[in-house]
């Protein structure tokens, strides 16, 4: 008898996963296009027309450059932190998947979802997450799936369709 493919995983949320969340909503597709070209382009103007221009257009150029390398970065960053110190994602979650779909614990609260109800699983860097709706995710970090984190991506190719996987 073969016996069926459980994972049981313990989520503590992290700031840190929610800013790398964050910024890769910021920046996919064409957002991610139009951020680096503007940066480039306010980089390029700032460097050659340094000795041409006032205080007032570097100061202008200085803060299109920062713009999406610093500041949102940062901003995402301190939402994230302020979402981290929310009561609902300070209390750790249990999630527990088999064949079937997968369990949600969290405090006296248990909610089932099947993998049907499952829109997509995106993999980026240190995170998977799970999409049942355009606004409603879960993240799995690499750090909470451990050593198994390649079982884990065995496992969801084998109960998702491949057109709902992206990069897994």
């Amino acid at each position: 008898m073969v016996q069926e493919q459980t994972f049981r995983f313990h989520i503590q949320m992290q700031a840190k996963d929610l800013w790398k969340f964050s910024m890769y909503h910021a920046n996919k597709g064409y957002l991610l296009v139009f951020n680096v070209l503007f940066t480039l382009a306010s980089l390029y103007l700032l460097v050659t027309k340094w000795g041409e221009t006032g205080t007032a257009y570097r100061l202008l150029l200085l803060a299109c450059v920062m713009m999406f390398t610093v500041w949102q970065p940062g901003l995402l960053f301190l939402k994230a932190l302020k979402q981290a110190g929310n009561d609902r994602l300070k209390t750790a979650m249990d999630m527990a998947f088999d064949k079937k779909g997968f369990t949600v614990s969290q405090g006296e609260q248990s909610m089932e979802v099947a993998w049907d109800e499952v829109t997509k699983v995106v993999r980026i860097p240190g995170i998977y997450i799970l999409y049942m709706s355009s606004i409603r995710a879960y993240l799995i970090s690499d750090q909470v799936l451990g050593g198994e984190k390649e079982a884990f991506t065995g496992f969801l190719r084998d109960v998702l369709p491949k057109e709902r996987l992206k990069r897994v």
